[in-house]
């Protein structure tokens, strides 16, 4: 009952106490809007359920909204979602479905939905998918973004996905030792990508997906964008294929 209590005051307020505009109640007189007011809120309190199916149409009705308004977003910043060049990208280049995800390596959610998202790109085998580097976790969560970071712009796409998974695996603290031995296990340079964290080109990845992030009113991880569909945080894997099974029956 408490996720209904802000609706269901507003709901109450304007039955009880908004003047009504309805051809002939407008021009009640004080005593008879009083009376009507009275009738309502008896109404209501015999009949509680009337109230709760009212409040569950108007959330239904602002979750419509919101999903307007992310699609209105996602469509305006289409170019920096599905074609910028400072993310890694994966699955299958000429996907019919782009999941873009927004992560960082320390959210428990994102590591949770890694193996759901790697399922779902094996399994389906036509979807793009996109990292979004999105460090907000604290300096940890920023180095090991760097570190990611510097691993593709200094050895290449292939070793950045085997950085990614082994950073989202990853439960040691994030320190420059313990990225070190990282990279050495996955047989890496590790002198190269530590020299190139900090260079000015990752602080041009991290500033523009922050960027992006801000205009599509993204705060928190992992959150998913797939094709025009926005996804506030963690989806399973069943969830993840039936949206996108969802979305090529309203394209075909």
């Amino acid at each position: 009952m408490k996720r209904f209590a802000p609706a269901a005051l507003a709901f109450a307020a304007a039955l009880t106490a908004a003047p009504l505009a309805a051809d002939g109640i407008a021009d009640m007189s004080d005593a008879e809007r009083a009376t009507f007011r009275a009738e309502v809120r008896d109404y209501l309190l015999e009949h509680p359920e009337v109230l709760l199916e009212a409040i569950a149409v108007l959330e239904e009705r602002q979750a419509q909204a919101e999903t307007v308004q992310d699609q209105a977003m996602v469509l305006a910043n289409a170019e920096a979602l599905f074609d910028s060049q400072f993310d890694w990208e994966g699955g299958n280049p000429d996907g019919d479905i782009v999941l873009v995800e927004f992560m960082d390596y320390r959210c428990g959610y994102c590591r949770r939905a890694q193996p759901d998202v790697e399922r779902l790109i094996s399994s389906d085998g036509n979807i793009r998918y996109i990292v979004k580097e999105f460090p907000i976790l604290g300096d940890e969560s920023v180095m090991a973004s760097r570190f990611a970071i510097s691993t593709r712009q200094n050895i290449g796409d292939d070793a950045y996905e085997l950085v990614h998974v082994a950073l989202m695996q990853m439960r040691a603290e994030v320190t420059e030792d313990s990225l070190r031995r990282l990279a050495e296990g996955l047989e890496l340079d590790a002198d190269v990508i530590l020299a190139g964290m900090d260079a000015p080109e990752v602080d041009q990845v991290i500033a523009a997906n922050h960027a992006l992030a801000g205009v599509l009113q993204i705060s928190g991880t992992p959150t998913f964008v797939m094709n025009d569909q926005l996804l506030r945080g963690y989806l399973p894997y069943e969830g993840m294929a039936a949206l996108a099974a969802e979305i090529r029956s309203q394209t075909n």
